[in-house]
């Protein structure tokens, strides 16, 4: 029997439910990673999926023999390292003879391997080949539009299956409202053909149209690259089940002496007590006796006050 390790302090048993499976997900970490050999086109592709990607990614630069994504096995040493930095995404690349350039992008569910897309890399350009006004340069952490063009996304499964892909790794943080002056980039996705995708990334550049409504234009920036799908593994039924889990909506809970009226609104009910005015307990005397004996008093001070006038004496 393998001894089960229960977390001993209150911020250990924090950190085990931070990387928990959650029925809302946060943002996803990715890990980015090599195999034994690449080349100088992979080792630039990961350079730059890491850039942008760097709020929320990991790279590795040491060589990594043992791992293997799509043979039994060769799963154990991605899904430790997926278990270390607790990242849910990843980017493994590899470069031999029979498949050059190779990247394969994943998604763990729980740390362990839920579903695989392997694409090859080719006609690849760096963000350095672009020549562009460096004020149009996205921020890092803004949010991007990302647009998939062809019907090969819906018809095909493996361009549906690598959209699927690509919208959780660079989508970034899920939020719920957004600000629009802060879209400053989108990554474009279309569909060459039944199993090429051409993937370019553009900075956005707002002009003047003579009404509300600005006029957009996409600036190219880098990088951009074709993605063939050669390899794909969906996840299995039972695995997808438990990982397309979501939160039941909770009813609101009802707050008490408050309703909605159309008209009105929120409408509120105060609770008033009865006041007893004849238990009320009354001072013995009033104030305005007070008031009068303070002035009488008052009046008597400054009279004393006074200088008294001097005799005269009479010879």
């Amino acid at each position: 029997m393998l001894k089960i390790k229960t977390p001993k302090s209150g911020k250990a048993r924090r950190e085990i439910e931070k990387r928990a499976p959650k029925l809302v997900e946060s943002g996803k970490k990715t890990l980015i990673l090599q195999g034994t050999k690449t080349s100088n086109v992979l080792n630039a592709v990961l350079t730059e999926i890491y850039h942008l990607k760097k709020d929320s990614a990991v790279r590795y630069t040491r060589k990594n023999e043992n791992i293997r994504p799509f043979e039994s096995g060769g799963e154990t040493s991605l899904e430790f390292f997926s278990l270390k930095t607790d990242c849910s995404i990843f980017v493994f690349g590899s470069h031999s003879k029979k498949r050059p350039d190779n990247l394969v992008i994943g998604r763990t569910y729980d740390h362990h391997i839920y579903d695989l897309v392997e694409v090859g890399v080719e006609n690849f350009k760096s963000m350095e080949s672009f020549t562009y006004d460096k004020k149009l340069s996205p921020k890092v952490g803004s949010k991007p539009f990302i647009a998939f063009i062809g019907e090969g996304f819906e018809s095909v499964d493996e361009l549906k299956h690598l959209k699927e892909v690509l919208l959780d790794l660079l989508r970034g943080e899920v939020v719920e409202n957004l600000n629009l002056a802060g879209l400053d980039h989108a990554y474009i996705c279309t569909a060459v053909s039944s199993n090429r995708v051409f993937f370019t990334h553009c900075a956005m550049r707002l002009k003047k149209s003579g009404t509300i409504v600005p006029r957009m234009e996409l600036v190219e920036v880098g990088p951009s690259m074709d993605l063939v799908v050669r390899r794909h593994r969906l996840p299995n039924d039972s695995v997808r089940k438990e990982a397309m889990k979501t939160a039941k909506e909770q009813p609101k809970k009802k707050v008490k002496n408050v309703s909605q009226d159309v008209i009105q609104g929120k409408v509120g009910k105060i609770y008033v007590p009865d006041q007893q005015v004849g238990s009320v307990a009354l001072p013995y005397k009033a104030k305005g006796l007070k008031r009068e004996r303070r002035e009488a008093k008052m009046k008597h001070e400054t009279n004393d006050r006074a200088p008294k006038k001097q005799k005269e004496n009479s010879e």
